[in-house]
Formats: structure tokens, C-alpha cells, sequence
């Protein structure tokens, strides 16, 4: 899993609320396991017509985001299905970190183990980062995770708090596996001292 340490990037403004799974990465996609290729099924049924054609009117879609690393979105992101595909396909599009008042928490909990950064904010807090996200190509935001801090265009600082073990994870890049691989030492001691003890195992 790729560190996330601190991020600059295009922030696009998406102020939906209860963004459910489904809507994030609709069911046709879930026939793989895979985790790449899916970013070209985010969003499917709002960035595409029915003839398959772009809908200009997507946020991400428009020219200014078609780039963008940053979604600001509306209250209770995540919501719905419990899929691990939904931070898949963010991820595989290019977006490392999602702002909302508010997350579904297995959605909230998958982010963290794929290498996406999600932060609640306040209402307040939201609107002003939404009026950011709302420039287009001047919307531009940084994250700086060892800070916890999200700077904005103009230099207005917004403070979040996170758990501090899941600031660890992301930190170091280290998923579930690489948290595992960090105690292989102290598995191949106990390996080795089992075998000896029980040689007819």
C-alpha cells in the first residue's frame, strides 16, 4: 500500500448526500477481485449516459477535474452495501482522500486499509472546503496527514483528528498484510521453537 504522507491536489466538489456504495461503484462491476481497472466504473451511472456517452454535467467529468485526487462530499458518504470494491474504484481513478461530515463505517474503516485518507469534518468546516473545491482549476487543497491539517488556495488551515493507530497504517503504507509482515520475526521464532517442540507436527 502506497504511504500517504501529504497530498496536493485538485479537490472536486461533490455535495450529494448519503453516497451509498452502489452509487459509488455500481453493482455490474463486482464480478472481479481484482482491484484495478474499476476507477473506470466510478460513479458509472452519473459520469455516463445510457448510450454510454459522457454526462458533461459530472463533476468529474468537467475539465477543471477530470484530475482530481480530492472529492469534498456531501453528509453520510459510504453509506448502503458493505463493498470493498467503493475504495477500490476511488483509488484506481486517482482519489486519495474524501472530506465529509460524516462516513458509513465499514466504507470509513475499508478506505483506511486501501491507502485512502477519509476526514470528518464540521458542517461549517465542509461548506468552506465545498467553496474551495467549487474553483475549478484554482480548486486546489493539501493534506498533510503528520500535521493533520487541510490547507486551502486562499491559506485558510482546517484541523481534523484521527485515530492514531489508523494515522500509523497510512503513515507507513501498511495494510493488514504489512502489519502482519512487520511481526515476521517474532512468527518465524515461534515456527521454529514449535517444530523443535513438536518434530512429528
Amino acid at each position: 500500500m502506497d504511504k500517504f504522507i501529504k497530498l496536493t491536489g485538485v479537490a472536486a466538489p461533490m455535495p450529494i448526500v448519503n453516497v451509498d456504495t452502489d452509487m459509488i461503484i455500481p453493482k455490474d462491476y463486482l464480478k472481479t477481485i481484482k482491484r484495478t481497472g474499476l476507477g473506470a466504473g466510478l460513479f458509472a451511472e452519473m459520469r455516463f449516459n445510457e448510450d454510454g456517452s459522457e454526462n458533461p454535467d459530472f463533476v468529474l467529468n468537467k475539465p477543471a477535474y477530470r484530475n482530481a485526487s480530492i472529492l469534498v462530499a456531501g453528509d453520510n458518504f459510504g453509506c448502503g452495501s458493505s463493498r470493498e470494491h467503493a475504495p477500490w474504484a476511488l483509488l484506481d481513478f486517482g482519489i486519495r482522500c474524501v472530506i465529509s461530515t460524516s462516513f458509513a463505517d465499514i466504507f470509513y474503516n475499508n478506505c483506511f486499509k486501501n491507502g485512502i485518507l477519509p476526514i470528518r469534518v464540521s458542517q461549517e468546516e465542509l461548506d468552506m472546503l465545498m467553496d474551495d473545491a467549487q474553483r475549478g482549476s484554482n480548486a486546489t487543497l493539501t493534506i498533510d496527514l503528520e500535521e493533520q491539517e487541510i490547507r486551502g488556495p486562499d491559506g485558510g488551515v482546517v484541523k481534523f483528528e484521527i485515530d492514531a493507530f489508523k494515522r500509523h497504517c497510512l503513515l507507513n503504507g501498511l495494510d493488514d498484510i504489512g502489519l502482519t509482515m512487520e511481526k515476521a520475526p517474532a512468527i518465524e521464532t515461534f515456527e521454529n521453537k514449535y517444530t523443535e517442540s513438536h518434530p512429528w507436527a
